[in-house]
């Protein structure tokens, strides 16, 4: 049997028994039913909070490991950068050096990364900036890659021609003068022998017998192959590809053709008086691209250290020419 319960009443200063009220019973009920709803709502999300469900804490670790391997694949394009830089750097101050090659600018490697923000889809998230910074790494390596590539094919078209390029550039007398006696005038301002002024003379003059051999300095095509009685008299000019031509004036004869082809020490004609001359000899002359270059640079083949002191010495000298 349930005990009964009391209030005391002041006014009748007695023990009155508690009568049970069914609405207040409702009431309290609902109430810690509502408190305990609420105390375990709060306590979920506190543990929900602390403790991830296993999907949650599996698409975390996977957010973790993509912004680790994002880190880590910066790192990697910064270090292959500093190698893609050492390479451009070889590239413009060494292989293009010797092959004679323009270097490439800044501008050229960099080329189509300003302007329009290519990267807005990127945005509004997390980790936005990582991601978008990675990217635009990425696609600037690329493009480096890319244009690197292209010049390094360049170099090794380059490196081919070399050996070609080696042979054709004029290198050699175009006389016998093992002596060096043979030099008669040099590449300068020189007293005209007809007119007595000083005039440019624009190539070098190779004093010899009439009659004495003419080898081609270097190998090439026969550009042109002309007899006359003014000028240059009988001469021809080789077309050594690269820019180079070289000229032979003054000759007896020619045994060349226009448009034949012809190796570095072939006979291609005979020592002569003809045109503007003053007695037998070889007028010859070099030129690079549509400059007129001093004959004297380019025996390097033909003379040792010793002897081509004592050619430049020979060459400067101001004297009379024979043309």
């Amino acid at each position: 049997m349930a005990k009964a319960k009391f209030y005391y009443d002041s006014d009748t200063l007695s023990y009155q028994p508690i009568e049970k009220n069914k609405k207040r019973i409702l009431r309290n009920t609902i109430l810690y039913i509502m408190a305990i709803l609420l105390i375990g709502l709060l306590g979920f999300v506190a543990f929900s909070t602390i403790l991830k469900s296993p999907s949650e804490r599996a698409t975390l670790r996977e957010l973790n490991n993509l912004k680790f391997n994002y880190e880590l694949l910066e790192k990697r394009m910064g270090e292959s950068t500093a190698i893609l830089e050492e390479i451009q750097q070889r590239d413009n101050n060494v292989y293009r050096i010797i092959f004679e090659a323009k270097p490439i600018s800044e501008e050229e490697r960099s080329a189509g990364f300003g302007g329009v923000n290519r990267y807005k889809n990127l945005e509004g998230y997390k980790n936005s900036d990582l991601v978008k910074e990675a990217t635009q790494k990425m696609d600037i390596l690329a493009k480096r890659l890319v244009v690197q590539s292209k010049s390094l094919d360049e170099i090794v078209k380059l490196a081919k021609n070399k050996a070609e390029m080696l042979a054709s550039i004029p290198a050699i007398q175009p006389v016998a003068n093992k002596d060096l006696k043979r030099m008669a005038s040099g590449y300068g301002m020189r007293i005209h022998p007809i007119y007595k002024t000083r005039r440019m003379h624009w190539g070098m003059d190779f004093s010899a017998p009439q009659g004495s051999n003419i080898y081609a300095t270097g190998d090439g095509v026969v550009k042109s192959a002309k007899k006359s009685r003014k000028g240059f008299g009988n001469h021809i000019v080789i077309d050594h590809g690269f820019g180079y031509e070289t000229t032979y004036a003054h000759m007896n004869k020619f045994f060349v053709r226009r448009g034949q082809k012809v190796k570095r020490g072939d006979l291609i004609g005979l020592v002569g008086s003809t045109g503007s001359s003053t007695a037998p000899h070889l007028h010859y002359e070099v030129k690079k691209g549509n400059q007129k270059m001093n004959p004297v640079y380019f025996y390097h083949n033909d003379l040792t250290p010793e002897e081509y002191e004592t050619m430049l010495i020979l060459s400067s000298q101001e004297n009379q020419s024979l043309d």
